[in-house]
């Protein structure tokens, strides 16, 4: 028998809420998170269970760093399959923020899908192929440095890497 290992995902920046609040916006990705919590599922387990929205649902955890994988072996499969499973058993949330900041991502996280979709086009257009520097980006779109934080956490087409926002490449459909 495995033995479980207990994660604890640490919140003690203010934008690090909307990708937990986002994990759980709708009664699909609740399930899921869920499910996820309690055993390892391949993508086909997802699918067969949740449909297409599980899916969808998945990649989004997997750009948010929600999720762990490993590989398994199925009856009748040549190949080993990647299963997955949610990777932090606890959440700590440890933040002290002002009020603006603190209703700014909550608004965030609960904006409406097309709402955000404008913020977010922008923000891609912004970044271009080659990704900039956070505080170009803020500075050229006249956000603050927790609402650009926000509106990228949020986003499965945008990320930080290192002190640049980037554009997340097309995922193979082969991985």
């Amino acid at each position: 028998m495995a033995a479980t290992v207990h994660r604890i995902k640490v919140i003690n920046d203010i934008s690090d809420l909307v990708p937990i609040l986002r994990a759980v916006d709708s009664p699909v990705k609740l399930r899921l998170v869920q499910r996820l919590a309690e055993t390892w599922l391949t993508v086909d387990d997802i699918e067969k269970e949740f449909g297409s929205d599980g899916a969808r649902a998945l990649a989004s955890f997997e750009k948010m760093k929600l999720i762990d994988t490993r590989w398994v072996t199925r009856e009748g499969r040549r190949q080993p399959v990647r299963s997955y499973h949610f990777y932090y058993s606890t959440i700590n949330i440890a933040v002290t923020s002002p009020l603006a900041e603190i209703s700014e991502v909550l608004a965030i996280a609960a904006m409406p899908p097309k709402e955000y979709e404008k913020l977010e086009r922008r923000i891609f257009e912004a970044v271009g192929a080659d990704g900039k520097f956070f505080s170009d980006v803020a500075e050229e779109l006249g956000m603050t440095p927790t609402r650009l934080k926000s509106l990228v956490k949020r986003s499965e087409k945008l990320e930080y890497r290192g002190h640049r926002v980037e554009r997340i490449p097309p995922s193979d459909p082969e991985a």
